[in-house]
């Protein structure tokens, strides 16, 4: 994989450039809106880009990537790629644009430890300096990282049948419910006729929308309809705070039953593999959207083995598809719901008011777990699924937006 020359190079570098890297991506993505403006407009998520998720998550995963490569040099982190491919892929992200992500990035790298790189005391070289055989060696990195994700997501996209750059496709509204105060359901049909897109329970697709700006910003949504059936349905919760979500917001207050709507082809790594081992499926708020899909699955497989639902919310009528959630686990031979809300109703067993406590869950031996919440959420979850003896190995996550645990077993 990396060169035995390079990997001294990045392991001797890797420091600084880690010190930098918060840094480094804040000008990257400076000088890449400057440059192309549409990629803001029509790609990255806005919202994201304001909070500086976005940034958090590119530094995250350089920094792993690179840290795997120099500790494992003759491997590659799969996992951690194929996890960035389907998000890409969804987005329509082009092999093209990796050249133009390595122009910025590589100038920005250059620029901050450029300026950061001065004499040592005794007039040696600072060990952040960027000398051309360092920036040979963090070349090679990025191009085994961008290589790898673009033959990935090219296998992805001959999957769903699709070009790059054309995952989209026209779909149009057949129905609408309003699940929660914030939380609506969309069920869509494609509107050329053609069959719906296979898909696996937990995948999601990206949305595209045009705004009032002329912006046209995507979103991905779980989807939450059976793989079988001729429509497609997603679960939108409403995002409002700073700043609120602007897709979500639009889809709330604009899109009806008629409305046409651009929606990418199937993608997501966080799928149920056919196995007959225990299953535990851990959610909170918007979270429990791929776990309804896996839910219906499950029931119409006829899943034997124990299923363990948890869910926590912050009260019964904030829960989206709470009444899904309850019936599809009722349809399991060996299944157990167990709810937890923070302002629970009258009746609502004091053991499951507040947050997800795992103490009084059974989790039975060689369990297979898939969490899907926030990431407070899904820390908190995972550590108690270890001290229960759950494998590392065997807990799979999906994060709604920046994947700010991709740097994490």
């Amino acid at each position: 994989m990396l060169s035995e020359k390079s990997t001294a190079a990045v392991r001797a570098t890797l420091p600084a450039v880690g010190a930098a890297i918060g840094t480094i991506t804040e000008r990257f993505y400076e000088r890449l809106f400057e440059a192309h403006p549409a990629l803001l407009r029509d790609l990255f998520n806005r919202g994201n880009q304001a909070a500086g998720l976005q940034k958090q998550a590119l530094a995250g995963s350089i920094a792993a990537f690179a840290t795997h490569l120099v500790d494992h040099p003759d491997e590659r982190p799969d996992a951690m790629l194929g996890r960035i491919a389907h998000k890409h892929a969804s987005l329509g992200v082009t092999a093209e644009q990796y050249e133009v992500v390595h122009e910025h990035l590589f100038a920005a790298i250059a620029e901050v430890l450029g300026r950061a790189a001065a004499p040592g005391p005794n007039g040696d070289e600072s060990p952040g300096r960027l000398t051309p055989e360092t920036a040979g060696a963090w070349d090679e990195v990025y191009w085994l990282m961008a290589n790898a994700l673009i033959a990935i997501e090219a296998r992805l996209h001959a999957e769903q049948g699709v070009l790059a750059g054309d995952v989209w496709r026209a779909w149009t509204v057949v129905g609408r419910t309003e699940e929660t105060a914030d939380c609506a359901t969309f069920r869509l049909r494609p509107a050329d006729g053609a069959p719906a897109p296979a898909f696996r329970p937990g995948q999601y697709v990206s949305v595209q929308v045009e705004l009032p700006d002329g912006a046209r910003q995507i979103r991905q949504y779980s989807l939450t309809s059976a793989p079988g059936s001729e429509l497609r349905s997603f679960t939108v919760k409403r995002v409002t705070g700073a700043p609120d979500g602007e897709v979500s917001g639009h889809l709330h207050a604009h899109l009806r039953e008629g409305d046409s709507l651009r929606v990418s082809a199937p993608y997501g790594d966080l799928v149920l593999d056919a196995c007959d081992a225990p299953l535990l499926l851990a959610s909170a708020g918007i979270g429990c959207t791929p776990m309804v899909a896996m839910l219906e699955q499950l029931a119409a497989t006829g899943h034997r083995s124990p299923v363990t639902v948890v869910h926590g919310d912050r009260s019964p009528a904030a829960h989206p598809l709470r009444a899904d959630h309850a019936a599809l686990t009722a349809k399991l031979h060996d299944a157990a719901a167990h709810f937890w809300y923070e302002d629970p109703e009258p009746g609502h067993p004091a053991s499951r008011t507040g947050r997800v406590d795992l103490a009084s869950v059974p989790v039975p031996s060689g369990t297979r777990a898939y969490l899907c919440g926030p990431l407070p959420f899904m820390r908190a979850v995972r550590t108690q699924l270890l001290a229960k003896g759950v494998a590392a190995a065997d807990i799979h996550y999906e994060v709604f937006g920046p994947d700010l645990w991709l740097a994490q077993d």
